[in-house]
C-alpha cells in the first residue's frame, strides 16, 4: 500500500521532518518527507495498512512544536512503491 499525504499547518522550522523520519523508520515504512515551497509538508510512504494507520495518526497528531491544522491523503498506485527506498528527509541538508 502507498500513501500520499500533505500536512498544513505549523510544521516547517519545527522539527516536522525528523519527527516523520522517526516514526516512519520505527514502522519500517519506506518513502520520503519533505517540505513544499507553500509552507506544508508532504509524506509519501509505502507499508502495511497497520502501519500506514500509525503514521497517519502520527501526523495528525504532530510533533511537539507543530500545529497541524488540515491533514490530506491519496492512496496512489501499488507501482510508486517501485521506487522508494528506506525512509528518507528529502531536500534536508
Amino acid at each position: 500500500m502507498v500513501c500520499h499525504y500533505l500536512v498544513k499547518g505549523r510544521v516547517q522550522g519545527v522539527g516536522f521532518r525528523w519527527f516523520v523520519q522517526r516514526e516512519a523508520a520505527e514502522l519500517s515504512l519506506c518513502g520520503w518527507v519533505r517540505n513544499t515551497d507553500d509552507g506544508h509538508v508532504e509524506v509519501v510512504a509505502s507499508g502495511g495498512p497497520e502501519d500506514l494507520a500509525e503514521l497517519k495518526d502520527a501526523l495528525r497528531k504532530g510533533s511537539r512544536g507543530s500545529r497541524v491544522d488540515a491533514f490530506i491523503e491519496h492512496e496512489l498506485a501499488e507501482s510508486e512503491a517501485a521506487d522508494l527506498g528506506p525512509f528518507q528527509i528529502e531536500g534536508a541538508w
